[in-house]
């Protein structure tokens, strides 16, 4: 990312007030290795008031990693899941599942403890 494009992104991000999720969450998760933390960041992003400006402005750069308006980039391409080292579990769809869903949850209560 280069700094022009980084303080765009703070001054558009900033507009909102620190209300995005990024601006409150540690700014690791987005950037996260392990699968689960990845699911917890596109989650969070989903309730993002700029999310759709957010991706777009991503795709524009070919960001090289991270989750950026609710998807994961690898090498400047979106990819659908972050694939966790080793042989994939014969189960591998139902544990898939069982992640997105968790970490929507997850979302979900850390956004309602904040809005109380």
């Amino acid at each position: 990312m280069t700094l022009t494009a980084l303080l765009d992104t703070d001054a558009f991000t900033g507009a909102l007030g620190g209300d995005a999720p990024c601006q409150q969450e540690d700014p690791e998760l987005w950037f996260a290795e392990a699968p689960d933390d990845v699911e917890f960041a596109k989650a969070l992003c989903g309730t993002c008031p700029v999310q759709a400006a957010c991706l777009d402005g991503a795709t524009a750069r070919r960001e090289p990693w991270g989750v950026w308006g609710g998807q994961l980039f690898l090498a400047g391409a979106v990819v659908a899941r972050k694939k966790p080292r080793g042989r994939p579990r014969k189960d591998a769809a139902a544990v898939e599942a069982a992640t997105v869903a968790l970490a929507t949850a997850e979302a979900a209560r850390v956004l309602a403890a904040r809005a109380s």
